[in-house]
């Protein structure tokens, strides 16, 4: 083996060095009262710099296409990078209570899981793509574990283990069937020996085919799709996300429901592409139903809920629908048009649960009534919320109008020759999109309307929290109308297919 071709793993490799600076640190930081202090800014420093490799990085392969990385990847690396960046800097507060003694062992946590997710983006093979998806998902239970001090946060962590194992178990099994169908785990191998044996001239050929010479084939998509379902919450697989996010502390529930999202919907995207591309016609209409699901559940759930994180919980799961609706065009657009609406999600969902931090460490709670008369009190967070929230229901001129309007065209793209089920979809989408809208302005109903005599007191936000807001609001306003961003990952994703 020629282990030089380590040096090609470039963000992978400076993210490791950044884990390892950030451990000698803690370790020699264990006595000092500025330890949380230094290691946050340390962390948050050493993200910063990871932004020039992740941007900068050439698509490469290496270790005999084990490792095989796009520009939309790296485009993603970046996006969650900087996901991750803003988590750190709001987390500050929160890590100056009980958790103040564990600082070290949060950031090198939040780094390892992230260097899991850029394995698991950057893989050519389904065996280091589980081994990727596994180095993210096992930090992450420990993450959402940390508060050990409410037994609530040992409850969301024994759901989302509990799961993550099942669902991990489910892939591996429907990964097993592939390798039995195809003879191989490479990506590009399997493509080429589905691409060679698939017929789909007609549908009784293609499904003669299916169910006649390779069963294995159809069984071990469906699981594969299963488990990686269960890490994007997608329905019916989503049963532990309120649970879990309610009992994570909160600025770990942001981290769980943006960057461990974008980097799944990416890698499932780039496979059913790029691996079962020649089977779109038997994966898109099961995608369909299940981003319908998704979508129009998620919405729902959403609208009884009275404790925000639960009320987030279920608002990700309607998120992760609209994510996954750019995959049924099957093209480099939507590919950008779910890149696109990650990094506007990371802004707005940023900067929602920036506030529910913030609320909640200055005597307010989660709970929806806490909310009551903000805006009486503290304005311009009041504000800021708003923006927020409008965002995510996809209100124009916000950028999250803009990133819906890319998915829906995304979705209705090529597909001439069956014009019915894509509009179908979409349309559904729409009118969720009206009914996202009322439950989000539940919330600002609240901030804004509802009478209060005992509203949250003002309070200080802390610079921490603060400057995390002004980055999320500063994407919210500026990423719809700054083409250029858009143009960028466009490109990426023109390059990759």
């Amino acid at each position: 083996m020629n282990y030089s071709q380590f040096l090609q793993m470039i963000p992978e490799a400076t993210l490791t060095l950044a884990l390892i600076i950030v451990f000698c640190a803690d370790f020699a930081l264990h006595k000092s009262p500025l330890k949380g202090f230094v290691l946050g800014v340390l962390t948050g420093a050493l993200l910063i710099c990871q932004l020039v490799p992740c941007f900068l990085a050439a698509p490469t392969t290496a270790f005999g296409g084990l490792y095989v990385t796009y520009p939309i990847v790296n485009v993603m690396k970046t996006i969650l990078t900087l996901g991750t960046f803003i988590v750190v800097v709001m987390s500050q507060k929160w890590l100056e209570g009980p958790a103040k003694k564990l600082a070290g062992e949060y950031y090198m946590l939040i780094l390892s899981t992230l260097l899991g997710m850029y394995v698991m983006m950057s893989s050519g093979n389904f065996l280091l793509f589980f081994l990727g998806l596994e180095m993210a998902s096992v930090p992450m239970a420990c993450l959402v574990a940390f508060d050990k001090y409410k037994n609530i946060s040992a409850e969301a962590a024994a759901k989302y283990i509990l799961t993550a194992t099942f669902s991990s178990g489910v892939m591996l099994y429907g990964i097993s069937f592939l390798y039995g169908a195809t003879g191989t785990l490479y990506f590009d191998d399997m493509a080429n020996i589905i691409a060679a044996n698939f017929r789909h001239d007609s549908w009784a050929a293609m499904l003669g085919w299916l169910f006649s010479e390779s069963p294995l084939l159809i069984m071990g998509l469906v699981f594969f799709f299963s488990g990686l379902g269960f890490k994007i919450s997608l329905v019916p697989f989503h049963l532990w996300t309120a649970d879990t996010y309610q009992g994570a502390p909160t600025p770990v529930t942001g981290y769980l429901s943006v960057v461990s999202k974008g980097a799944a919907t990416l890698t499932l995207a780039v496979i059913l592409m790029k691996v079962f591309g020649a089977m779109v016609d038997v994966w898109e209409p099961l995608l369909w139903i299940v981003i319908m699901l998704t979508i129009t559940v998620g919405n729902l759930f959403a609208i009884r809920q009275t404790e925000l994180k639960r009320f987030m919980a279920f608002s990700s799961i309607s998120q992760a629908g609209y994510i996954m609706l750019a995959v049924v065009g099957n093209s480099g657009a939507g590919l950008a048009a779910l890149t696109f609406y990650v990094l506007v999600y990371v802004a707005a969902n940023m900067a929602v649960f920036t506030v529910i931090s913030a609320v909640e460490h200055n005597g307010g709670s989660t709970l929806m009534s806490a909310y009551n008369g903000l805006y009486q009190t503290n304005p311009k967070l009041a504000l800021l919320m708003t923006l927020a929230l409008f965002s995510l229901a996809g209100i124009p001129p916000f950028a999250g109008m803009f990133s819906k309007f890319f998915v829906f065209m995304a979705a209705v793209g090529g597909h001439e020759s069956a014009p019915f089920w894509p509009y179908f979809v979409v349309f559904i989408a729409l009118i969720n999109t009206v009914v996202s809208l009322y439950y989000y302005l539940l919330i600002v109903k609240a901030m804004y309307i509802t009478k209060e005599d005992n509203p949250l007191p003002t309070f200080r936000n802390g610079a921490a929290i603060n400057w995390s807001l002004a980055i999320c609001t500063a994407g919210i306003l500026l990423f719809g109308i700054c083409s250029c961003i858009y143009e960028w990952i466009d490109q990426a994703a023109t390059t990759t297919m």
